[in-house]
């Protein structure tokens, strides 16, 4: 028994020193190359029917408090200074983190290939038809959110829609993260690959974009922090913030990685705070990195749409 356990520690040692990219952690499979089994492909269309959780919210025109303040929150890092009122137009923004069941539709109907962890056992899986969809690259969030009808959001959209307009640490206010609200500072040795180990370099402990309803940001978007993080729209600069414009940035005109937000499962508390910052190159995919899409807004019948109220000001 102890010599098995050391032949599986030895291949997950050699196959990650393959794949680990050098962010946050978890496996970037850029290069690998799955293929459709005819039973794979025969699952996933009659899977690619299950109910999509696409649900937008709208977030209303107007100031909020981007960055952060050192004497408010102590994990502050020098990307996020300095903290000023930044002026946005209304947007709508995904309520759930893209799922595997909807990049599974655009998969289907675009004839690619399955994302790399949708092949265990050959086939798409409905235990994950509800989980973020991950091992993504920017330009496959991009081109999903295209195909959509939809963008993917600027990093102040995606940080007015986490924290609100009262400079909040996290979505729900300023209390600290914790399991009861947020997935995130895991292992990765439990849930679906306590028994498989060696599955935590494809499949990691996520769980469904539904999760911790006392945990929604103050306009009811869910998992905002932890689960998986998020690319967002602009290229990364951890000193834009010094020259960015107060009202709508867009991010640098160029640059080398593409921002994203949130953190994922494997990240720690200082990590998930609605104001942290980071960037990677952006044909990376990896097991903690996902996507939501945002638009501008058309309401019914082209009429502007009702926004949804903000909650109380954040403790």
């Amino acid at each position: 028994m102890a010599q098995l356990a050391m032949m599986i520690l030895l291949a997950l040692f050699v196959v990650s020193t393959q794949v680990m990219a050098v962010t946050s952690g978890g496996s970037d499979v850029a290069d690998v190359k799955p293929e459709w089994t005819a039973e794979g492909k025969k699952q996933a269309a009659h899977l690619a029917t299950l109910s999509a959780k696409d649900e937008m919210v709208l977030i209303p025109a107007g100031p909020f408090l981007m960055g952060s303040n050192r004497l408010v929150d102590r994990n502050t890092y020098p990307a996020e200074l300095p903290q000023r009122t930044v002026h946005l137009d209304a947007y709508e923004i995904d309520k759930y983190e893209v799922t595997a069941v909807q990049y599974l539709r655009y998969v289907l109907a675009k004839g690619l290939e399955p994302l790399v962890d949708w092949k265990w056992g050959g086939v798409f899986q409905e235990t994950m038809a509800y989980h973020p969809v991950m091992h993504v690259s920017w330009y496959d969030a991009d081109s999903y959110c295209k195909w959509a009808g939809k963008r993917l959001p600027t990093e102040a959209e995606w940080e007015k829609a986490a924290r609100g307009e009262d400079g909040r640490i996290y979505p729900w206010g300023n209390q600290m993260a914790g399991l009861s609200r947020a997935n995130f500072g895991r292992t990765g040795l439990s849930g679906p690959v306590r028994d498989r180990p060696e599955r935590l370099l494809l499949y990691p402990p996520i769980i469904s974009v539904d999760k911790y309803d006392n945990a929604v940001s103050p306009y009811g978007v869910f998992n905002l922090a932890g689960n998986v993080a998020e690319w967002v729209a602009d290229w990364y600069d951890p000193t834009y913030f010094k020259q960015a414009p107060d009202r709508n940035p867009k991010g640098p005109d160029h640059g080398t990685s593409k921002g994203f937000r949130g953190g994922g499962w494997v990240d720690s508390t200082p990590s998930v705070r609605a104001a942290q910052r980071n960037g990677t190159e952006p044909h990376s995919k990896m097991n903690w990195l996902g996507f939501r899409c945002a638009r501008d807004p058309i309401g019914e019948r082209g009429q502007p749409a009702k926004a949804a109220p903000a909650s109380a000001p954040a403790p």
